[in-house]
């Protein structure tokens, strides 16, 4: 039951800091709410439950906060798991401190938790008064909208209380718990995920860095949830580890304010980019998806933020971060320190702060496409044909239309009509963006330099900025080592190849600056202890408890491999070639296949893994041998190299050796050295080339021909390595023949050899601009599940029954 005023008879005193203002005081007609309650919180495995009470004149009102998880994330005995949904479920509650007279938390609240609460709750009370009172808003009514700007101390108006008398921390984990702190790996990253760019962005990065990529979305309950779906419906079914938290905090939100008489009635249909009092929301999602990271043990939370315009300005006296705190630094680092004083061991950031918005709409277009299309920013969207479209008419879509416009993209590709792009560079000429000043100057110069827009309204200015295209670095909202070092150079290379060069904010100007001899680049990250860096960077050493791959035969110590070998019998070899793949495929694509392939599929196998022999990257390419770069050896020199290999690994305890085969070059030689395997080892040997999914790939190509450094090749390597594609190099050239029973992709051809480029001037057979990183996905996902399914086989056979001798 709720407490009413007369129940608290037993409540602590208030917080520290907290101010009744005298009755004089202008902002008394902002304190409206007596007394507002929330918990105790209800935890079930999957979600948690908590009362928002609202007490007006003995009357009271309830809203259920509710988070639902697709996973079990609470032990409802357990203190850890209380705690968290505890702080889960106070997050809405700090946008009202300017509201109440009396905030009361009823959970399990320790020191640390009140502390953060109370700072949280103080700074939010100021930005309210400043942005939502002081400044233009359309929600306001009465005297509210003509309040003067009063200097305090303070804003907080409630006295807050915590109820449940903080218990001792447990001295070490009890049977079953997760225990105190939590034992987090920095080599995980959760991205706060929605459908806008910056996550989207955020996500191709980590993901092209091989970083294990956790994309949690929130989904808000109300229609806010369409700008997410189209991004979560291709996330769902293409990454296993995409997930959603379900919570109705938004209509919390809207509950709250009819409790404002200050706040217009008819607030539902008022058409803002603004909300009408809330800003503290970033963490409402925040920590919905904590539960996630503790259940999944993750380390670090990446935040999509770009450059930080976030400034400690000054209103008539008055500090605030203009609206923004928590989409700053200030911020990240904030709850970065409240994670290491709960001994969370999780850091937070944001890996595009050096980016304008424009650059990062700039780089997820050219660089993932196939996330971009998912993109949507507008909250006016509607369902159409079962895919969400913008609305075409708000600020968002202007500002979204413009850019993708001002850097030669098609908006179309994102659900934009061409009526909608027309009118959204109009109303872009006459009423601007709301972005960072010099952002929206530039994008407008840009489009009037194109030709693109009407010649723009006299209020607002089209004038270059040239460092909007830079990557800029700026000492306190953007320095080159605010985020962990071995992120540093790999994601500052991908900028400044889609950027035009990278700037240093020195004074009021912008100077060109080279990252890489900036000292700095090396400096260490400081919330991140050395064995939690070590996990990241996948270092080995004795000072960690870092598992390495078990099923790498190459990392085992000897004793380790002894007993590995008496676990499993199956292993895989991995062969591939050096050699030619067009001009924008790398010259070992075949060998890292291969190896990609080896270690993906006992990655996937249930235990005991079969081990993955090291890879010979080496193959019969003589073909591709007037292609410079190709390394060749002959089918001599690989088939014994591959026979000897396998009669070793027999002496060993392998029985079944199956041969992960990269090259279509290679297949005379690794058949024969099979054949001399089986002949004087006994063992069952075989050569998988594609087999067990040719049939499957085939249908996913709308290339005939596909033979070499084309459709399938680029698809894949778009998947795993994209970085390594030269998109501006990738033409295609499908051979014809002169004989149906030459043509490689019939039916009834024969095997015939040629050097390639007797029929291919770029060693291209194919079609590499049909390619795409989500086909590569797919093919990835079929041949890794067939070769799996086979080698489950395998190791449930003996040899006699591979042979068909049952008992």
């Amino acid at each position: 039951m709720t407490k009413t005023q007369n129940d608290n008879k037993n409540v602590p005193k208030a917080a520290a800091g907290a101010r009744i203002l005298p009755k004089q005081d202008p902002l008394r007609i902002l304190n409206v709410i007596p007394k507002m309650e929330i918990g105790p919180v209800r935890v079930e495995r999957h979600r948690l439950l908590a009362p928002y009470t609202v007490v007006k004149k003995k009357e009271s009102s309830s809203f259920e906060l509710i988070y639902h998880y697709g996973e079990t994330v609470f032990d409802p005995q357990e203190y850890e798991s209380l705690n968290l949904a505890s702080m889960i479920a106070a997050q809405v509650a700090l946008n009202y401190g300017l509201f109440c007279k009396e905030i009361v938390f009823h959970g399990l609240f320790d020191r640390i938790d009140q502390q953060f609460i109370k700072d949280m709750m103080q700074n939010t009370a100021r930005e309210i008064f400043v942005k939502k009172f002081l400044e233009p808003n359309p929600f306001l009514r009465g005297e509210a909208a003509e309040l003067p700007p009063i200097k305090r101390d303070s804003y907080l108006q409630a006295e807050i209380f915590f109820t449940d008398k903080q218990k001792p921390l447990l001295a070490s984990p009890k049977k079953g718990s997760k225990g105190i702190g939590w034992d987090a790996d920095s080599s995980r990253h959760l991205i706060l995920s929605s459908g806008g760019k910056d996550s989207l962005l955020s996500f191709g990065l980590l993901r092209e860095l091989g970083r294990e990529v956790h994309p949690v979305f929130i989904n808000e309950s109300g229609r806010h949830w369409y700008t997410a779906l189209n991004a979560f419906r291709h996330f769902s079914t293409t990454f296993p580890q995409a997930t959603k938290v379900w919570t109705n905090a938004d209509r919390l939100f809207a509950w709250m304010l009819r409790h404002f008489p200050f706040i217009r009635e008819d607030f539902a249909s008022v058409r803002s980019d603004e909300y009408p009092i809330r800003l503290w929301t970033v963490a409402v999602f925040l920590f919905g998806a904590l539960p996630i990271a503790r259940n999944r043990s993750i380390g670090r939370i990446v935040i999509g933020d770009e450059f930080d315009t976030t400034s400690k300005n000054t209103f008539q006296g008055i500090t605030h971060y203009d609206g923004l705190y928590d989409q700053s630094r200030y911020f990240d680092n904030a709850l970065t320190r409240y994670y290491i004083k709960k001994k969370w061991n999780m850091t937070q950031f944001s890996i595009i702060r050096p980016l304008s918005e424009l650059l990062i709409e700039k780089i997820l277009i050219e660089r993932y496409p196939e996330l971009q299309r998912h993109q949507v920013s507008c909250h006016a969207t509607h369902i159409e044909d079962g895919r969400v479209h913008p609305c075409g008419n708000c600020e968002k879509c202007r500002r979204i239309v413009g850019m993708l416009t001002a850097i030669n993209a098609d908006p179309s590709n994102c659900g934009y009509s061409p009526s909608q792009i027309e009118n959204c560079l109009k109303d872009l000429a006459a009423k601007g963006a709301h972005q960072e000043s010099a952002g929206a100057q530039h994008l407008l110069f840009l489009l009037s330099q194109k030709g693109l827009i009407p010649q723009p309204a006299k209020k607002l200015k089209a004038r270059e900025h040239s460092e909007i295209l830079k990557v800029r670095f700026d000492p306190e909202k953007s320095p080159v080592d605010a985020i962990p070092t071995e992120l540093r150079q790999p994601l500052l290379q991908i900028f400044l190849q889609h950027s035009e060069g990278a700037a240093q904010h020195l004074g009021r100007v912008w100077i060109d600056y080279d990252p890489f001899n900036d000292p700095a680049l090396s400096n260490p990250y400081p919330f991140e202890s050395p064995v939690q860096r070590s996990r990241a960077e996948g270092i080995q050493d004795n000072k960690t408890d870092i598992p390495h791959l078990p099923y790498l035969l190459g990392e085992l110590t000897w004793p380790e491999a002894q007993v590995r070998l008496k676990e499993v019998d199956v292993a895989l070899l991995p062969v591939g070639s050096l050699e030619q793949h067009g001009p924008h495929l790398p010259l070992d694509t075949d060998a890292f296949d291969a190896f990609h392939l080896a270690k993906e599929v006992a990655s996937a196998c249930s235990d005991p893994k079969p081990i993955v022999l090291p890879l010979i990257p080496y193959g019969v390419s003589y073909h591709h041998a007037d292609f410079s770069g190709t390394l060749t050896i002959s089918p001599k020199t690989l088939s014994q190299l591959v026979y000897e290999v396998g009669m070793s690994a027999a002496q060993n305890g392998i029985t079944k050796l199956v041969i992960i085969n990269g090259h279509g070059g290679n297949i005379p030689a690794l058949q024969f050295a099979a054949q001399m395997i089986n002949r004087d080892a006994h063992i069952f040997t075989c050569v998988e080339t594609g087999e067990t999914s040719e049939k499957d790939l085939l249908a996913l190509t709308e290339t005939s021909n596909d033979v070499h450094a084309g459709e399938i090749e680029t698809s894949t390597t778009l998947a795993v390595r994209p970085h390594m594609v030269r998109h501006d190099k990738k033409k295609k050239f499908i051979p014809r023949f002169s004989s149906r029973y030459l043509n490689f992709s019939s039916k009834r051809s024969v095997d015939w050899y040629a050097r390639i480029a007797k029929i291919s001037p770029t060693g291209v057979l194919g079609d590499p601009t049909k390619a795409s990183r989500e086909k590569g996905e797919k093919m990835w996902a079929l041949m890794i599940k067939h070769v799996v399914e086979f080698v489950e086989d395998l190791k449930n056979m003996s040899l006699d029954e591979i042979l068909h001798k049952h008992y």
